[in-house]
């Protein structure tokens, strides 16, 4: 097996990492466990970005695949769908009751997440991490990307 040492294969490690650990967390609180892809829409949802078709935009995947997912967390109870208050045409994602409680647990859980892992790495690490990860990166490439070697 190769080994890298790309910061994007530290990046995947860390977030199936905190990810883990906030699922184990909501289940012991009783919560229905979420998929991967529910769990990723729930955080852009909880971050303000409530247009399906924006966090399929944000997420590289379809709008359908982004629809039916959100459908699946609609019939758990914690989104429900919205009119758009700047376009009537369309919907927007909202957190329920349901969906606000489990966000509180949710943030309790990053919380605790977090503390444990400035006891393992230290919280200098942490903060360290945290603001390497803040700074603006820019684009990655230019928008004319050079054509392709042979």
């Amino acid at each position: 097996m190769e080994q890298t040492n790309y910061p994007l294969v530290a990046l995947l490690s860390a977030y199936y990492w905190f990810d883990e650990g906030l699922q184990a967390y909501l289940k012991g609180r009783g919560w229905p466990t979420l998929s991967r892809a529910q769990s990723l829409i729930m955080v852009h949802v909880c971050q303000g970005v409530t247009r399906p078709s924006e966090i399929a935009r944000k997420l590289g995947l379809t709008r359908q695949a982004v629809h039916a997912t959100i459908a699946q967390i609609i019939e758990i109870g914690m989104f429900a769908l919205a009119d758009d208050p700047g376009d009537k045409r369309t919907k927007v994602v909202v957190l329920t009751k349901m969906g606000e409680a489990m966000r509180r647990d949710a943030r309790r859980a990053m919380k605790i997440l977090t503390d444990r892992l400035s006891e393992r790495i230290s919280k200098p690490q942490v903060e360290a991490l945290l603001q390497a990860l803040s700074l603006e990166w820019g684009e990655p490439f230019p928008k004319s990307t050079p054509t392709r070697r042979e």
